[in-house]
Order: C-alpha cells, then sequence, then structure tokens
C-alpha cells in the first residue's frame, strides 16, 4: 500500500488521529472500505486513540455507525464478521483483524440503538448489560460515551454533547446500590468459606463504586481497563493481594474493601 494521506477532519475539528497522515496507510484503507458498505452512516476512531492515550502496543478500534442494516460482505473477506447483535444489544458485533502486523477492531454500531440509549442517558436512565469480559457489566450509556470521546474519520455523525447533567445526578446512587449489594452477597459467600465467591463479588463492588464516582465527577468510561486506578481506588486493588480462608478473616476482609470504597 502507498504511504499515509491526508484525510479530511473529525468531529472534534482535529486533524490529530482523524487526519489520515497521522494513521498508517492501511487503517485509512479500511477506514475507507467499512466507509462503503451499503448500510454504513459513518466511521470513528475510537478507544485509546481516540482519548490521546494510547501506546505503541495499541489496538486500532474503529467504529461503524450503521442505519436500519449493513452489508458486512466487503468486511467479511478480511476475516471473520461477528454479525450485528451476536455481541449484545450495547457491544453489538464486529472483527477482529490483523492489518499488516497491526490489530484493528472493527466495532459495529446500532444507529438506531445509539440514539434511543443516548436520548435514555439525557434524562438520567441507564441499564446494565452482562457482558464476556466485564466484571460490572456495561452500562446502556457507554454508546453515549463512545460517540462523546471518538474522532469522526469519514461520513456525519451529530455531535455527542456534553456529559448529561441528569446522568451525573442519577447514576452514582444506582451505582452504590449495585455495590452495596454486591457486598452484601461477598459477606454471604465468606460466611460459607467460598473464597471464590466472595472474591468474585468484593470484585465487582469495587468496579460499581469506580463507576460511582465517574459518573459523579462527570468522567466517560469506555470499559472497564484502568477504572479502579483513575477512580483513586488503588487501596482496595490492593487488598485482593491476599486472600484469607477462615471464615472470620474473610468476612473481617470483606469490611476491609468496604472500608475502602466508602472514603471520599
Amino acid at each position: 500500500m502507498s504511504g499515509d494521506r491526508t484525510g479530511k477532519r473529525g468531529e472534534h475539528g482535529a486533524a490529530g488521529a482523524a487526519g489520515r497522515h497521522e494513521m498508517p496507510a492501511s487503517v485509512a484503507d479500511l477506514a475507507d472500505l467499512l466507509a462503503a458498505m451499503p448500510g454504513a452512516v459513518a466511521v470513528v476512531l475510537g478507544g485509546s486513540r481516540a482519548q490521546g492515550s494510547a501506546t505503541t502496543a495499541s489496538d486500532w478500534d474503529l467504529g461503524v455507525y450503521y442505519r436500519g442494516a449493513i452489508d458486512t460482505t466487503a468486511l467479511a473477506r478480511l476475516g471473520a464478521v461477528h454479525p450485528p447483535g451476536a455481541w449484545g444489544r450495547v457491544m453489538n458485533g464486529g472483527a477482529w483483524l490483523a492489518i499488516e502486523g497491526r490489530k484493528v477492531d472493527v466495532l459495529l454500531r446500532d444507529l438506531d440503538v445509539v440514539d434511543h440509549w443516548s436520548a435514555r442517558a439525557r434524562e438520567g436512565a441507564f441499564e446494565i448489560d452482562a457482558l464476556l469480559g466485564y466484571v460490572a457489566g456495561v452500562p446502556t450509556y457507554s454508546l453515549l460515551a463512545e460517540r462523546a470521546v471518538a474522532v469522526l474519520l469519514r461520513g456525519e455523525l451529530p455531535p455527542a454533547g456534553e456529559y448529561p447533567p441528569r446522568l451525573a445526578e442519577t447514576a452514582p446512587a444506582r451505582w452504590r446500590f449495585c455495590s452495596s449489594f454486591s457486598l452484601m452477597y461477598a459477606r454471604m459467600h465468606a460466611e460459607r468459606s467460598d473464597a471464590i465467591g466472595m472474591v468474585g463479588q468484593a470484585a465487582k463492588a469495587v468496579f460499581e463504586e469506580a463507576h460511582a464516582r465517574a459518573c459523579g465527577e462527570r468522567r466517560w468510561v469506555l470499559n472497564e481497563k484502568r477504572l479502579v486506578r483513575s477512580s483513586g481506588l488503588e487501596e482496595a486493588q490492593a487488598l485482593f493481594a491476599e486472600i484469607p480462608d477462615a471464615p472470620e478473616r474473610m468476612l473481617a476482609w470483606v469490611g476491609s474493601v468496604e472500608g475502602r470504597l466508602s472514603r471520599a
């Protein structure tokens, strides 16, 4: 393929990650292919590369927004495609590709679904779906979060707008209810000397408190990577280095986790 080329600016007006001269030619060519798929409305750059926190080892995340239906025949020529709905209503579907030695994740997003949950998020409402790879689940407002941080590469999308004030008001209490419920079950497992159940529920509680803090700070969260650290919960994480094996000590351990989460 030819060398890197200059392309249009993204939604946020910065050539930066959106410009083809900042992207490998192979990734830019893939963006063109995705934008040309029947049904596609826009292609965005997401993840750490859109946020400016990528390393040399980071994947390239390309989101494809479509309306109604999308024909992924061209994408299927490059690798296995998980069709719309295969990964659930939030994550939807996509493909994991290797393009000239680079890892590229293609993520399909149904704009009707995105618009619905974005509107609900602006009203302060959301649901939490179980999703492979997520401890505390994925909130439906993550679809608006993706829109907010993504850089538009091809096509058109309306601006995502600011973090919804109503969501910042309502979400922390919802997440903290979930966290307290998880801690209750962690104690139940501890009473039965079930270390795996105890640790699983305690870890879930930590992530739920981290989500609560992120929402209160109006900070978008795309996934659980680095969420504990960015929410100031390193002390809670340190407790997981040593797990007790007697019921009394296990109950005390759960209490220590709860104490770390209750700190401002």
